[in-house]
């Protein structure tokens, strides 16, 4: 299989992390960067030793240098720029959110009619813990009841895009929501549709940007899920709990296992489940190491490449419906939030 040579639109933070994730990915490598600040995609291309660079998207995407591009740039410009790459015949790996699922269904339209590969950068479902808890739910809780999740981290920086509703309409709700409804999608079966929604938001008085949510929805399976995520919060906590009626099975680090938060990763933390049934403390739980090697991002590289090669392939056609329900989740639950 020949390698995929990667171009990143875009430099922020998240494309480091990308970058990082590379180093250790089979099949793909760093080729190429481009950033609306063309000093910004030279001090990347520094720090990371990218071969190519770009001033402008537009140049990135019409370069033979480049087989695919993942990005990373804010919501409000990602569908134009990732149905040109497409038309472009790149493969494309998107950064979530997306503007909308018609947004999203546009994107991934264009990547099917220019026969090139489409996956969305959910980093999670990559690793292997994902498979394992998928598998390990109908034997060790039983049917999911309830699935509820919470991810918070601290943001009080103005500065930051999600603070700028123009670019991020749906501010820390559409960041970190999606990982609340991709939990939904993976722990629950391919049928479950949303019948009900409701919750609430609030946004920073200063900028209008949405900086905190919470609410509940109904699956037509039955399965109720609760969801809080915000900036608004002074620690980082990324907790998810599936219950059924044997039991419930939890993460503590269900977005970003702690050996992989950037910049903080924790060396020689357990990665792992737990499940505790009956009448029992958080003492008796039963924990199940999943270690990850390599670390969940780069397994996300490699598995792009791997549907880069093969386009039409059942994964890739399995991962484009995952980040179609994503989508229609965040999109039906955001229409149902109240502003307090």
């Amino acid at each position: 299989m020949a390698t995929i040579n990667l171009g990143i639109i875009g430099s922020g933070y998240i494309a480091g992390v990308i970058a990082q994730a590379l180093r250790g990915a089979q099949g793909i490598r760093l080729a190429a960067i481009a950033s609306r600040r063309p000093e910004n995609a030279r001090a990347f291309a520094a720090a990371h030793g990218v071969p190519h660079v770009f001033d402008t998207w537009e140049a990135l995407i019409a370069s033979d240098a480049v087989d695919a591009v993942y990005v990373a740039t804010p919501t409000d410009v990602r569908e134009g720029i990732a149905i040109a790459a497409a038309n472009a015949k790149k493969h494309v790996l998107g950064d979530k959110p997306f503007a909308s699922f018609a947004s999203l269904q546009a994107i991934i339209a264009a990547c099917r009619a220019n026969g090139v590969a489409f996956m969305d950068a959910t980093h999670f479902t990559h690793h292997p813990r994902t498979a394992l808890v998928r598998a390990a739910i109908a034997e060790r809780i039983g049917t999911p009841s309830l699935i509820r999740s919470a991810f918070f981290f601290p943001n009080t920086d103005r500065d930051n895009i999600r603070y700028n509703p123009a670019k991020e309409a749906t501010g820390a709700y559409g960041d970190m929501a999606w990982y609340s409804m991709r939990a939904i999608v993976e722990y629950t079966g391919d049928d479950a549709e949303l019948v009900e929604s409701s919750g609430f938001l609030s946004r920073d008085a200063e900028t209008g940007a949405v900086v905190r949510a919470s609410g509940v929805l109904r699956l037509s399976t039955g399965t109720i899920s609760t969801w809080d995520v915000g900036f608004l919060v002074g620690n980082l906590v990324m907790d998810l709990d599936i219950l059924g009626e044997r039991g419930m099975l939890s993460m503590d680090d269900w977005v970003l296992d702690w050996e992989s938060v950037p910049p903080m990763p924790v060396d020689q933390y357990p990665v792992e489940y737990s499940v505790r049934s009956g009448l029992v403390t958080p003492q008796g739980a039963e924990h199940f190491l999943t270690p990850a090697v390599p670390k969940q991002g780069t397994r996300m590289m490699t598995n792009f490449a791997a549907i880069c090669a093969d386009p039409s392939s059942a994964a890739a056609q399995a991962s484009i419906r995952r980040a179609e329900r994503t989508q229609a989740l965040l999109d039906g639950a955001w229409a149902t939030l109240k502003e307090i």
